[in-house]
């Protein structure tokens, strides 16, 4: 039984290690197939220890294209770990934007139409918001959701919200795949996204993507409060994130292409 789990946990392992080896999958999420081959395992051993990988947000699955890659809770022990680069820029930031902003600051991360949140930082008077980590939201309505999908073209943004409904949480909330794209697209163009009682009644929220060193979206800072309270300095919150969020992605190899004007940003027209 021992030596049965044990083998388990290497092939668990040899998964999460042939994700994390990016020259090999191209950079994208990868198949079963692929995976296998790379691991030199069984199709259907891999499939289960990935679907046992995945219960545990250590794999996500592209809801589009059925392909792996690491998942969320990488992301957040990297977040904890003393010896990883992101955890020597993310913990530090998120406590100075809370210093900045007055306000709780979280870092999101995409999975499947909806945001997770990995990690959280806030003032002592947010208490009430203190379990918003393992959360998860609609992407749509969300400012974090909106920052996370600033890539997506109208196709894929179309194949990723095809079987979910858009509930009206408040009569500001996003009704189909068209208008979240107006929106995406507006806070594409000014770097950040703003949400405007679109989540919550009385509540507002600025975000702004965070990449990795291709160019890609990994995940998002955000802020939210009160809008009786907060609504003045949003558009600076929104300031701010960016600044934080390309400073973030810089200490984890991004960079910016001076000839493109923006760095690593889609082709499209950012209107």
């Amino acid at each position: 039984m021992v030596a049965e789990e044990a083998t388990s946990l290497r092939r668990g392992l040899a998964i999460l290690f042939a994700l994390e080896d990016d020259e090999a999958l191209g950079g994208e999420a990868s198949g079963v197939v692929r995976i296998a081959a790379l691991v030199g395992r069984e199709k259907s051993q891999v499939s289960r220890t990935l679907r046992v990988l995945a219960e545990y947000g250590l794999v996500d699955r592209d809801p589009v294209t059925l392909g792996y890659r690491l998942g969320w809770r990488v992301l957040a022990m990297a977040g904890r770990s003393s010896n990883a680069a992101l955890a020597a820029a993310v913990d530090p930031l998120l406590q100075r934007l809370v210093r900045e902003l007055g306000e709780r600051v979280h870092l999101s991360v995409l999975q499947g139409a909806e945001v997770l949140t990995v990690l959280s930082e806030g003032p002592d008077r947010a208490i009430q918001a203190a379990g918003w980590v393992g959360r998860t939201v609609p992407a749509y309505s969300s400012s974090s959701g909106r920052a996370l999908l600033f890539d997506h073209d109208p196709d894929r943004l179309a194949e990723l919200f095809r079987e979910v409904e858009f509930v009206a949480a408040t009569p500001r909330t996003p009704r189909n795949v068209e208008e979240l794209y107006e929106r995406i697209a507006a806070g594409r163009k000014r770097g950040f996204a703003l949400v405007d009682e679109e989540f919550e009644a009385g509540l507002i929220a600025a975000a702004a993507p965070i990449r990795d060193f291709r160019g890609r979206i990994v995940a998002a800072l955000n802020v939210s409060a009160p809008k009786f309270r907060f609504s003045k300095e949003l558009q600076r919150a929104g300031v701010q994130l960016k600044l934080a969020a390309d400073e973030l992605s810089t200490s984890i190899g991004w960079q910016e292409k001076p000839s493109a004007g923006m760095a690593r940003r889609p082709a499209v027209a950012r209107g």
